[in-house]
């Protein structure tokens, strides 16, 4: 069914500017996955925008569930506002960074609490904040580069700027300036150029534009990868320069053409993928440049703008890629690091960093701004799923691919699949860490697989049974006899953890009441206490009944700071020949991880 227009920014357009944008990129991911070559060639950016919008449209659908039926619709204020704080909370690699900062931007100017709710923003509101947003986006990035989303974003607002008209008018004549500069970017960065390809960040933008043409027009845009690659085609064929800055936008003939052409050599259905594999450089992360950081690293931080201008100065002393977003108090940061400590540390030093990703980009998958032979695949990798910034930080700088579970969000397939990729290895050694994730974790598994990697799912139900797979990981021997005593090590490895019940229940220690302190062992309560430090001293004393050389102690940010201490005094002094180790878990859910080994 056609989708009704709209003539002035309401929170209706709002909601059906998310909808369709969020469809279109659903859509368009994988093609955007395919052509990602900048800054690392590490084919996310069509799944990264894609989350970070879901998350906005999630938000900004909150406002309109809170309004109920019959209570009307929210105002445009509450719902841009809700938009961009859902952008910038699960905000998702680079592009999806900068993204959040786009949508923040726009609802800066769309929010105006000067405005009188009745003054719907029209043609000249959505000029106004289509600069704004375009504008913040270049401020956030610390070394913008031409030739990237953000030149795209700068083309959009000019070309709005130049437009007179209603939201439609506006919006129609944004889209198509972003895809005439979109269609130049392989001219203005050479690794674009080497690959053959527009630039993926820009692409997705175009692909959300379009989307906004159709909330206030009804007619949907008509756009593809290879409308876009055929402009800058069309344009090499006419001047000579491949993509050149000039370009502008093409005509149909001339899309046509080059499609045509492009056609001999493409498998049917298969788009860009295709092409990608005929070609080369896209699918061999072409340009990446030797040396590159190794970890990506995003959070969220609490923290003043003072804090937040010494943190930007020195994560651009750590790495590269570094994008802050955010204001009023809470930042989305993302930075290319070596040492994804030290990025973790400024945060803290800066503010209350959580919600921590660090991703290990695997041996040779760095940045792409110089000359390099197409990059091969690691022998082996491990994936894991952690639950707490801490054991993040750990696990990725023993060289694992990380995806981290947040209380209450555990990680779809989906965010799974794409750390089996990432991990670009031929074959993988998966990690759950949660006994509730077997399932999703062998979906995954099994998806990576019919893409030609080697999965090898171990069932650890515990972080602390993944610590001791990791500690014998042996990349270099056979990948069977690896898998095997990964597994043997986790499975030797007795887990509990310690938790506050969060309501009355039947437990198999007998009641507890809410507010009581619950140890769990292998998955059961074993024991009910009112102290966290009584219960987990305890707890300690009967897995330890049954034997042990080593307690692994993973602590997190809620627990008692004196926790730790007290367990290695005790171990120490009832358990002779035990030893201890201690981490940091962070935001992890529960108060005490522990292993016994």
């Amino acid at each position: 069914m056609a989708q009704v227009p709209q003539t002035f920014f309401d929170a209706l357009a709002v909601r059906t500017w998310c909808g369709l944008a969020l469809r279109a990129l659903g859509r368009a991911r994988e093609e955007i996955d395919a052509i990602n070559v900048y800054p690392v060639a590490d084919g996310d950016t069509g799944t990264n925008l894609y989350l970070t919008l879901e998350s906005a449209t999630t938000a900004m659908e909150a406002v309109f569930a809170g309004h109920g039926t019959g209570a009307g619709e929210p105002s445009l204020a509450d719902a841009v506002r809700a938009m961009a704080h859902g952008a910038l909370i699960g905000a998702r690699g680079n592009s999806g960074t900068i993204l959040a900062q786009l949508l923040r931007g726009m609802a800066q100017v769309l929010a105006d609490d000067a405005r009188p709710e009745s003054a719907r923003p029209d043609g000249t509101g959505l000029r106004l904040a289509l600069r704004r947003a375009a504008d913040s986006a270049r401020e956030a990035v610390a070394h913008p580069v031409e030739g990237t989303v953000l030149t795209v974003a700068a083309a959009a607002a000019d070309a709005a700027e130049g437009t007179e008209g209603d939201c439609g008018t506006v919006a129609r004549a944004a889209y198509e300036g972003a895809r005439a500069a979109l269609a130049a970017t392989p001219g203005q960065l050479a690794v674009l150029r080497r690959a053959g390809v527009v630039d993926a960040g820009g692409r997705g933008l175009v692909t959300v534009l379009g989307a906004l043409v159709e909330a206030f027009t009804g007619e949907a845009v008509r756009e593809t990868l290879h409308a876009a690659q055929a402009a800058s085609d069309a344009h090499a064929r006419v001047t000579g320069v491949p993509g050149g800055a000039a370009a502008g936008p093409w005509t149909r003939a001339e899309a046509a053409a080059s499609d045509t052409a492009r056609a001999a050599c493409e498998v049917p259905g298969e788009g860009t993928r295709a092409r990608a594999a005929v070609a080369g450089p896209v699918a061999c992360a072409d340009g990446a440049e030797p040396g590159g950081p190794a970890f990506e690293v995003i959070y969220l931080l609490e923290a003043d703008d003072a804090a937040v201008a010494r943190l930007r100065a020195r994560l651009d002393a750590l790495g590269d890629s570094l994008v802050v977003v955010g204001g009023d108090g809470l930042w989305n940061v993302h930075v290319h690091v070596d040492d994804a400590g030290a990025a973790v540390e400024a945060g803290v030093e800066a503010g209350r960093p959580y919600r921590i990703r660090i991703t290990h980009f695997g041996l040779g998958d760095v940045h792409t701004g110089g000359e390099r032979p197409p990059r091969e695949r690691v022998q082996r990798a491990v994936v894991a799923v952690v639950p707490g910034e801490g054991l993040a930080g750990l696990y990725a700088e023993a060289g694992a691919t990380t995806v981290l579970a947040r209380p209450g969000e555990p990680p779809a397939s989906g965010e799974l699949v794409q750390a089996l990729r990432r991990a670009h290895a031929r074959e993988v050694v998966l990690l759950p860490n949660d006994a509730e994730l077997r399932h999703t974790a062998a979906a995954a598994a099994e998806q990576a697989r019919t893409e030609g990697i080697r999965v090898a799912l171990i069932p650890t139900r515990s972080a602390v049974q993944g610590i001791a797979a990791l500690a014998v990981h042996e990349p270099e021997r056979r990948f069977d006899e690896d898998v095997v005593q990964m597994t043997s090590a986790a499975g030797a490895t007795r887990y509990a953890e310690v938790v506050v019940a969060e309501r009355q229940s039947w437990t198999t220690a007998g009641i507890c009441q809410a507010g009581d302190v619950l140890g769990l062992i292998d998955g059961d309560v074993a024991v009910i206490g009112p102290d966290v430090t009584a219960t987990a001293e305890t707890l300690l004393d009967r897995m330890l009944q049954a034997g042990g050389e080593l307690v692994t102690l993973v602590v997190g940010d809620e627990a008692p700071a004196t926790v730790a201490g007290r367990l290695e005094t005790r171990v120490r002094e009832s358990y002779l020949a035990v030893d201890t180790v201690v981490y940091p878990g962070g935001r992890q859910g529960a108060l005490l991880l522990i292993g016994v080994e």
